[in-house]
């Protein structure tokens, strides 16, 4: 077996060009935004939970089986969050572990 030969079939990678520190390229979002983004989507989801309740308890035109989905999509969306931020507040206690 050519090892070369199985190396052309592989695609080229290039290393990043991005300096570290600076400002992101122009059609990508910073860390934070992409965070806030993210916290906003939850936030709207669990709103729509909230209504989804009130139109079933008032006898509005929402059904039950809907009700429950808005429910559960809430709910995982909230339990995704919170392990997010359980890995970002992991890492930024490693960082500050670290020995200079």
């Amino acid at each position: 077996m050519d090892v070369k030969s199985i190396q052309n079939l592989l695609p080229k990678i290039t290393p990043p060009t991005e300096v570290p520190g600076a400002a992101p390229a122009e059609g990508t979002k910073s860390f934070g935004a992409v965070l806030k983004d993210s916290l906003s989507q939850v936030n709207h989801l669990q709103h729509e939970a909230d209504q989804a309740i009130q139109e079933l308890a008032t006898g509005g035109k929402a059904t039950l089986h809907d009700t429950m989905l808005a429910l559960q999509k809430a709910d995982l969306s909230f339990k995704l969050m919170m392990q997010v931020r359980n890995k970002i507040v992991e890492a930024y206690q490693e960082v500050l572990r670290m020995t200079v």
